[in-house]
């Protein structure tokens, strides 16, 4: 039996940086034999009302919906660093999960968190912290990038051990450097691998039967 996964990359960007790097995700989800990359976004919010600003996105990925979550086989959430935390957008989106959260929708699965900011200190560890607890929350299986992947110890920029992320100074163009692209891959492949070795234990332990 061919099994296969679906990963969900859901993202805020406000200057393409972190829209970047979840493409970088998605490359690497999909160099992994049967799984498959959802890309989606999520809109800014009204500090006025919380409400989404606009319906449909005018460019880029569509908005995210609480069936690409059920749906999904595993998870990776991204965010620009907002005074060390994820920022509102995202955080409007994950707290409209209630009901996803008491069906127990996303236990079991695999997720993973990545970030970006200006500064090389910045908050992206404490970002990529942050956005875990809701995860955690969730039931979901929280998944990292190890220090075999060699880019995470010769980077000079992005990426950690909590996961991918990227670093654009003040004042410059969004340009992910090689070594960011790798790890947001091999975080994206990782996820992957790990989604498909659950989805064939809970297969096999299914054929067995009880």
């Amino acid at each position: 039996m061919t099994l296969s996964v679906e990963i969900l990359v859901v993202y805020y960007s406000r200057h393409g940086a972190t829209a970047e790097l979840a493409r970088q995700m998605c490359r690497g989800i999909e160099t992994v034999a049967g799984a498959s990359a959802c890309l989606r976004s999520v809109p800014p919010v009204s500090a006025e009302n919380e409400r989404p600003v606009t319906l449909v996105p005018e460019a880029g990925a569509p908005w995210a919906t609480a069936d690409d979550l059920r749906r999904c086989d595993g998870l990776l959430i991204g965010s620009p660093t907002r005074f060390g935390n994820m920022a509102a957008p995202l955080k409007y989106f994950l707290d409209g999960t209630s009901a996803l959260w008491a069906a127990g929708a996303l236990a079991g699965k695999p997720a993973g968190a990545f970030t970006g900011s200006s500064s090389l200190h910045g908050g992206q560890e404490s970002t990529l912290l942050s956005m875990m607890i809701p995860l955690l929350h969730h039931g979901m299986l929280i998944v990292g990038v190890p220090y075999s992947e060699a880019a995470l110890s010769t980077t000079r920029s992005g990426g950690t051990p909590y996961g991918a992320s990227h670093l654009t100074p003040h004042g410059t163009a969004v340009q992910l450097r090689d070594e960011e692209k790798l790890i947001a891959q091999a975080h994206g492949a990782r996820v992957a691998e790990v989604a498909l070795a659950i989805k064939s234990h809970r297969a096999t332990h299914a054929r067995k039967g009880p």
